[in-house]
């Protein structure tokens, strides 16, 4: 199967009951979450990049065929701006290096305030090794160009695909894989509410519209409150699976 289906996260105290026991420590709550899925996109890196010998960890950890999304450090993509990025690249080639086979895709997330420039973004992609799968998800609405896409295409960097309040959906590929970020179906707030069945198929219909045209696709739920993001991903691989 082409298509990976996760969440933004695993370690909830709002998931106990529903991925794991209460009180199961954090250090033992990926256990559980593997259980139920193939792949997560880990958003603690953005906060805090994790030391080499962690990404190791993971790696023994992690069962075969499981494959993990790294949220790229906010020091590289919101304090400098993706300006002079060598220093971060090294170090996250080399927690990536040691991911190994469990490796999916390094998601760099602009900040909201970092507006459109293509040589800004054009000289970051040309830095990141070619063996490090990216995708880049663009907040700020000036980004929305054809050129911006073009550039994309010809570094073979994935448009993320957005659902969620007052972000704009683009049903775009321009990688060998397509990239969805589902923040939730909430018109005024991020990462809030629960997507409905209705809306779930429809998305359905799109990753299986892309996976026909021989495209891998990642598609992972941020929507973490309540573990709405759990039920929704499982619901959306029931439907792919029909």
């Amino acid at each position: 199967m082409t298509v990976h289906v996760g969440t933004s996260g695993w370690s909830y105290d709002h998931w106990e009951g529903e991925v794991y026991p209460p009180g199961t420590p954090s250090r033992d709550r990926l256990g559980h979450y593997v259980r139920r899925f193939s792949t997560v996109e880990l958003n603690a890196s953005f906060y805090r990049w994790p030391r080499t010998a962690t990404f190791a960890g993971w790696r023994e950890r992690l069962p075969p065929g499981f494959l993990m999304t790294v949220k790229a450090p906010r020091g590289l993509t919101h304090a400098k701006k993706l300006y002079d990025p060598e220093v971060w690249i090294e170090r996250i080639a080399a927690g990536w290096h040691e991911l190994g086979d469990k490796r999916a895709v390094l998601l760099v997330q602009t900040s909201p305030l970092h507006a459109h420039d293509d040589a800004r973004l054009d000289w970051f992609l040309a830095q990141v090794p070619p063996w490090i799968r990216v995708c880049v998800e663009l907040r700020h609405p000036s980004w929305e160009h054809e050129d911006v896409l073009r550039l994309l295409e010809r570094h073979g960097a994935a448009y993320c695909v957005l659902s969620g309040a007052n972000l704009p959906c683009r049903l775009r590929v321009t990688a060998p894989f397509a990239y969805v970020r589902l923040h939730g179906p909430d018109h005024e707030h991020l990462y809030a509410g629960s997507y409905s069945d209705d809306d779930l198929r429809w998305w359905a219909d799109r990753i299986r519209e892309w996976e026909s045209a021989g495209t891998e696709v990642f598609a992972y739920f941020n929507n973490d409150g309540h573990a709405h993001a759990v039920r929704n991903a499982e619901t959306l691989r029931r439907f792919l699976a029909a």
